[in-house]
């Protein structure tokens, strides 16, 4: 099978993205177009991103997660820490983010470190979920192999039955990851592909050394 995607064209003409209008912190400006985003360009989930790790086979893997929360410090996701991404995390913890924005033709790129955030919050966040999604991450180990859907649904019924007005405790293998970063790219799309690419790179005194990339 065999298909020639080669005329797919979009030309890029919603913005720009100049160097001068760089702010010194690289999160400052990830907030500036996150909420510019959410308010004028109807994305169903702003906060969803794609995180790829280094898996144990040595390859590189890619899925979508969503966005939690972002300080000062970082972004902040939560997951089962015995997934096929969390192992990748512990014994890799390098890890790259991407928000692709297609209505406002904006991307991010993110370079980072994983780390286990405090129980505490990954308490707090928990309690703050939907009893189905509590009850979700007992039920899934998340990235083994079941027999069936059917296993899983039986196991949800048993779980309900199990904890009928009772709190839903928080798992010791599901919590948060914050992802501090080193590196931001952010790109506009122009148009002819002269693309606008601003990357902000961590430096020891932990100031940021911003350039402009060739699109």
């Amino acid at each position: 099978m065999e298909q020639d995607l080669s005329n797919y064209r979009k030309s890029y003409e919603k913005s720009e993205f100049l160097l001068e209008d760089a702010p010194e912190n690289p999160i400052e400006l990830f907030q500036k177009w996150f909420y510019e985003v959410d308010k004028f360009f109807g994305e169903d989930e702003t906060n969803a991103m794609t995180i790829s790790t280094i898996g144990l086979d040595g390859f590189p893997k890619s899925r979508v997660v969503l966005l939690k929360r972002f300080t000062h410090e970082g972004f902040i996701f939560y997951t089962n820490y015995n997934s096929e991404k969390g192992k990748a995390i512990a014994q890799n913890p390098n890890v790259c983010l991407s928000f692709f924005w297609h209505g406002a033709e904006r991307q991010i790129i993110i370079k980072g470190k994983a780390e286990k955030i405090a129980e505490n919050l990954s308490d707090g966040y928990f309690e703050s979920r939907p009893r189905g999604s509590q009850l979700g991450a007992l039920v899934s180990h998340q990235s083994d192999v079941v027999p069936s859907r059917v296993y899983l649904e039986q196991k949800l019924a048993e779980l309900e039955k199990e904890f009928e007005g009772k709190e839903i405790p928080r798992p010791e293998y599901w919590g948060g990851y914050i992802i501090k970063p080193v590196e931001m790219e952010f790109w506009q799309g122009r148009p002819n592909r002269l693309h606008d690419r601003i990357r902000y790179q961590l430096q020891p005194d932990y100031n940021w050394l911003i350039n402009r990339l060739s699109p």
